[in-house]
């Protein structure tokens, strides 16, 4: 089950007025980047392609930006309200490598629940197109994904699991572009005048930590 375009529209105001930041600004992006590219993808629907890029980040709603935590309460979130496409695209989209993500046992609530979860998930193209839409956004608009990689590593260092990510966000890239028949840059606004720009990363303000 979804809300409508409408709804996510709202939750994410809501949203963003109980957390302000630059994450609201690239859930928009991540959604218009993920309906413009299903858009050309035969068997996609843009809608919801649009309304699950939108909400990836709703656990963000709750204050806090670490991985694990805003992974897992988007998750509680969108099955309280009935969402369950949407928990699942809450679940995968920051975990590219999937069943591989967690070669350790994990001690946290949430990560123990998301291990579970993503042990037992079979992975489609829509989680495959918000991973690589989540790579593509901003909040001042899209990067080429070079761009992207570059600044993620700024704000929260680099690790061998982020490496092997971008390997496979790649070769879902090339995934896309053989299905569309044109590069995925194509399809996404003023991304040549965007990826030129350099921002300092963000940082999270103690209420959001």
């Amino acid at each position: 089950m979804l809300p409508s375009v409408e709804e996510a529209k709202r939750e994410l105001l809501i949203a963003g007025e109980m957390n302000p930041g630059p994450w609201v600004e690239h859930s928009v992006n991540v959604g218009i980047a993920a309906r413009n590219i299903a858009r050309k993808v035969p068997d996609l629907d843009e809608n919801k392609a649009y309304i699950v890029g939108m909400l990836h980040d709703i656990g963000r709603r709750a204050g806090i930006v670490n991985i694990p935590k805003h992974v897992y309460e988007g998750y509680k979130y969108s099955l309280e309200k009935g969402w369950d496409e949407v928990a699942k695209i809450c679940m995968t989209h920051s975990y590219p490598l999937m069943k591989e993500e967690f070669q350790y046992v994990p001690a946290t609530e949430e990560e123990i629940t998301i291990k579970e979860y993503l042990l037992n998930c079979e992975e489609d193209d829509y989680d495959r197109l918000i991973q690589i839409c989540d790579a593509l956004a901003t909040d001042y608009g899209f990067v080429i994904l070079e761009k992207r990689f570059v600044d993620v590593t700024r704000r929260y260092g680099i690790m061998e699991t982020y490496i092997r990510g971008w390997e496979i966000t790649f070769q879902n890239k090339e995934y896309f572009e053989e299905k569309m028949g044109c590069s995925i840059y194509d399809v996404l606004p003023d991304i040549g005048k965007t990826t030129l720009l350099c921002p300092p990363p963000w940082k999270p303000t103690a209420k959001s930590e």
